[in-house]
């Protein structure tokens, strides 16, 4: 099970920064100003210059990735459906909470805070349902291919 944990770590990870590098030059591309916005100008900030910035926040994107990745172990359990959903996403919510608070995809209040769960949580439950779909789709096919068979 640890192997596995750590396996799918290792694949989280770089997804993980590769989905922060895609946020950001969408950012730029929605700003149209010609420039690109790697990170929010308070980690520039907090980090004393724009290279650390980035840096830090390529780090923290990959520990993102690595904690999503890793909590999908979840998914091969016995547990029922309710228990596995609700697991992965207390630990992906202690995960990636402080790591999205200190590299300030959030405002630094109680309404940010609020904010960044809420879209958290939306786009956790668009995933959720449109995999849960598949797969129920899937099964559905092979429920009926069984059917034909007999």
């Amino acid at each position: 099970m640890k192997k596995k944990v750590l396996l799918r770590c290792l694949l989280g990870a770089p997804i993980g920064l590769a989905v922060s590098t895609m946020i950001a030059i969408a950012v730029s591309l929605v700003k149209n100003d010609g420039s690109y916005y790697a990170v929010v100008p308070e980690l520039v900030s907090d980090f004393g210059t724009e290279i650390n910035a980035v840096l830090i926040q390529a780090i923290f994107s990959l520990v993102y990735g690595a904690a999503f990745g890793g909590a999908s172990v979840i998914w091969d359990t016995d547990w029922s459906i309710l228990k596995m959903t609700v697991v992965h996403l207390i630990i992906c919510s202690i995960a990636t909470f402080p790591i999205a608070y200190l590299m300030r995809w959030m405002d630094h209040s109680t309404a940010g805070i609020l904010k960044y769960f809420g879209i958290f949580i939306t786009i956790y439950v668009i995933i959720w349902a449109s995999q849960y779909t598949g797969i129920k789709r899937k099964i559905q096919a092979m429920n009926k291919k069984i059917n034909e068979n007999k």
